[in-house]
C-alpha cells in the first residue's frame, strides 16, 4: 500500500457508488417514466454506452493531461451529472434522465481507469494484488450508495428519488478533493496520436484477446442478468423494494469481497485457472434458474454471479497489463475498455427486451454460449503460450 493506491482506494469507495445506485434505481425509475415497458432498462443501458464512449475519452484525455487531472475533472463532472438526473426526475422527463445517465456513464469510465492506475502504482509482479485491493473498495460502495439512495429517496416528498441522486452528487464529488493528494508519476504524452503497435497487432496476441474476451463476456453475462434482476424481482415477482435492494447489495458485495484473495489466487494458480473457476460460479447461477424463483434463490444466484464476475474481471484486467508496452498503455487500455463496455452495454440494453419476451430461466440459458467462447479463447491462448 502506497499513497497513490490509498487515494485510489478511498476515491473508489465514493466514486463507484454511481454504479450500484444506477443499477438499483434506474430500471425502477425507467419503468415508471418510460412510455414503453421494454425500454425500462434504457437508462442503465445508456449509462453503459456512456462508459464505452467515455473509455476512449478517458484514455485520450489522461494521455494528454495526466491521471490526476483527468480523475478530478471526472469527479466534478459526475457530481453535476447526478444533479441533472435529479432534475430530470423532478420534471418527469424520461429522455433527459437517459441523457443524464449517458453523462454519468462517461464519468464512470474514468472511475474504471482507477484499476489501471492502481496497477501502475506498484511493480508489475504484484499488479493483480493492487487491482484486487482497489476493487475491494467497491464492497463499501455497494452498501453506501444504495443505502443512502434509499434513505434519501423521500427527501423531496412530492418527487420520489430526486433526493437519491442529490445524495449521489455529494458522494461523487468527494474524490475531486482526495485526488489533490495524488502524484502523477507517468510521463504525459504531448502527441495527439497514440504510439506503439496498432490495434490489430495488439488484438492478434492470444493473451491480449484472452484478457479482452474474459473481461468483455464476463461483464456482459453479469450485467445481462443483474440489470434484469430489479425488474424481475420488484415488478414481475412483486418482491418489496427493500428485498430487491438487499439482493442487489449482496450481489455487488460478492463482486468485490473476493478481491481480498483474488490477487493472491491469480499469482499462485495463474490467470487461466482463475478464469475457469469464475465460469464454474457462472454455471451455478445458470443452474439455479431451473428452480423456483424465491427470494433466497435470487440471492443465491446473484451472489455466485458476483463471484464469477470478480474472478473473470480481475484475472482479465491483470493479464491485460502484461500484454502491452509502457508507451502503448493508453491505447491498449482504451481499446480494451471500449470493447468491454460496448459488449457490456449490449448485455444491459437487451436485458429488458429479453425479460419481456422470455423469462428468467431462458435468459440464464442464453449466457451459456458466451461462457463457451471464454473457455475457447483461454485454451487457445494457453496453447500458443506453450509453443
Amino acid at each position: 500500500m502506497n499513497k497513490n493506491l490509498f487515494v485510489l482506494l478511498i476515491s473508489q469507495v465514493f466514486s463507484f457508488t454511481a454504479a450500484p445506485v444506477t443499477v438499483f434505481l434506474s430500471g425502477i425509475i425507467g419503468s415508471q417514466m418510460s412510455p414503453i415497458k421494454s425500454l425500462a432498462t434504457l437508462p442503465i443501458s445508456i449509462s453503459i454506452i456512456g462508459i464505452a464512449i467515455g473509455s476512449i475519452i478517458a484514455s485520450k484525455l489522461m494521455s494528454l493531461i495526466g491521471r490526476k487531472n483527468g480523475f478530478i475533472i471526472a469527479s466534478v463532472g459526475n457530481s453535476i451529472f447526478s444533479i441533472l438526473a435529479a432534475y430530470s426526475i423532478f420534471i418527469q422527463n424520461f429522455f433527459l434522465f437517459c441523457f443524464a445517465n449517458l453523462l454519468i456513464g462517461i464519468g464512470m469510465a474514468f472511475t474504471h481507469q482507477y484499476r489501471f492506475a492502481a496497477a501502475e502504482s506498484v511493480d508489475k509482479s504484484i499488479a493483480p494484488k493492487a487491482i484486487s485491493i482497489l476493487l475491494f473498495g467497491g464492497i463499501i460502495s455497494a452498501f453506501l450508495g444504495p443505502s443512502l439512495a434509499n434513505y434519501t429517496k423521500d427527501l423531496i416528498s412530492e418527487n420520489l428519488y430526486v433526493g437519491s441522486y442529490l445524495s449521489l452528487a455529494f458522494l461523487t464529488f468527494i474524490p475531486s478533493i482526495l485526488f489533490l493528494f495524488y502524484e502523477s508519476k507517468s510521463k504525459i504524452e504531448t502527441s495527439l496520436d497514440y504510439v506503439g503497435r496498432g490495434y490489430l497487432e495488439l488484438l492478434s496476441q492470444p493473451k491480449f484477446l484472452q484478457a479482452l474476451i474474459a473481461s468483455a463476456f464476463g461483464y456482459a453475462i453479469m450485467t445481462f442478468l443483474m440489470t434484469a434482476t430489479p425488474i424481475s424481482m420488484h415488478i414481475m415477482e412483486n418482491f418489496s423494494l427493500s428485498k430487491t435492494s438487499f439482493v442487489i447489495q449482496f450481489h455487488v458485495a460478492s463482486m468485490f469481497l473476493p478481491s481480498l484473495i483474488t490477487g493472491h489466487l491469480i499469482k499462485k494458480f495463474g490467470h487461466s485457472n482463475i478464469m475457469y473457476v469464475g465460469l464454474v460460479f457462472y454455471s451455478i447461477t445458470v443452474i439455479a434458474s431451473f428452480f423456483e424463483q424465491t427470494f433466497f434463490n435470487y440471492m443465491f444466484a446473484l451472489i455466485f454471479l458476483g463471484l464469477g464476475w470478480n474472478f473473470l474481471f480481475i484475472s482479465g484486467t491483470s493479464l491485460l497489463t502484461l500484454t502491452y508496452r509502457e508507451e502503448e498503455k493508453f491505447k491498449a487500455q482504451g481499446l480494451n475498455d471500449f470493447i468491454v463496455y460496448s459488449v457490456h452495454a449490449l448485455g444491459s440494453l437487451s436485458a429488458g427486451i429479453f425479460l419481456t419476451l422470455t423469462n428468467w430461466k431462458i435468459m440464464n440459458i442464453m449466457c451459456v454460449p458466451f461462457m463457451i467462447i471464454i473457455i475457447l479463447a483461454t485454451i487457445r491462448a494457453d496453447v500458443f503460450s506453450k509453443k
